[in-house]
């Protein structure tokens, strides 16, 4: 027979759900502040690199600049919201706020805790892809059908920079840290990652090497496949990566993050 506590306790949909629901209350409260810049900063990126230096590229994969770009676009902007969500943010409610400590006094567990920030993050990366996808396809500028897919491949591409951000995090003592992942590694990442430009044989070995290696790059390649209605074999190498990053990295997110939240 079940322990009445046991049977009593929240399903694992309830626990992880209460953590989400809990940050979207908090983003709505400033929705405009918030849910404004995610269409703005595309249109700048776009008026400002698009089409003042895409006049003097050539096309490229047999798409003109301004087109390239918007198909990196579509992914780059949840890497960037899920990092800064799960670094400055995380770290902001467990140091100063110490939001995680009436959280954690409500019958979750710190695994539900961390895996529901993943979620959120990957939720919000879901949203900014989104909000790029209108505005490219407002400049004309989302090879269609395969732009729509842009959300979903935000949504994965958030989660595993959720799980590295969360890592990070655990072991980051002061914000000002934060620095070094964020210029140290994310900035070459988005411009060595071919959303911006091509990593061709052009490029040195190293750059090859290196971008392979990084998240960034595979998901960048899944939205260009998708968008070029051109299937390669070697999108069967990027769902791989995304997977087994998923599973690695978000198991040591949570095993080195749950050490802190319950010290």
């Amino acid at each position: 027979m079940k322990n009445s506590n046991q049977s009593a306790y929240p399903s694992l949909r309830v626990r992880l759900s209460s953590v989400w629901f809990r940050h979207v209350r908090v983003y709505r409260r400033h929705l405009v502040s918030n849910g404004f810049p995610p269409f703005l900063e595309p249109l700048i990126f776009l008026a400002g690199i698009g089409l003042g230096l895409g006049r003097y590229i050539d096309p490229i994969e047999g798409q003109e600049y301004m087109t390239f770009l918007s198909v990196g676009l579509l992914v780059t902007a949840s890497m960037w919201t899920a990092a800064f969500e799960c670094t400055f943010g995380t770290f902001i409610r467990l140091e100063f706020e110490k939001v995680y400590d009436g959280m954690l006094a409500a019958p979750i567990t710190a695994n539900n805790l961390i895996v529901g920030e993943m979620l959120w993050a990957a939720t919000k990366g879901f949203f900014f892809s989104f909000a790029v996808l209108c505005v490219v396809a407002l400049f004309g500028k989302a090879p269609m059908p395969g732009a729509l897919a842009a959300p979903v491949i935000g949504f994965f591409n958030a989660f595993m920079f959720a799980t590295m951000g969360l890592f990070i995090t655990s072991f980051v003592k002061t914000i000002n840290h934060f620095n070094f992942f964020m210029t140290g590694l994310l900035s070459p990442m988005f411009f060595f990652s071919g959303a911006v430009f091509p990593i061709d044989e052009k490029m040195p070995l190293l750059i090859h090497v290196i971008s392979e290696a990084v998240p960034l790059t595979h998901s960048v390649r899944i939205m260009r496949i998708l968008c070029g209605d051109q299937f390669r074999w070697i999108l069967v190498w990027d769902v791989l990566y995304i997977l087994v990053f998923l599973a690695v990295m978000g198991r040591l997110a949570v095993g080195r993050l749950k050490k802190r939240l319950i010290l």
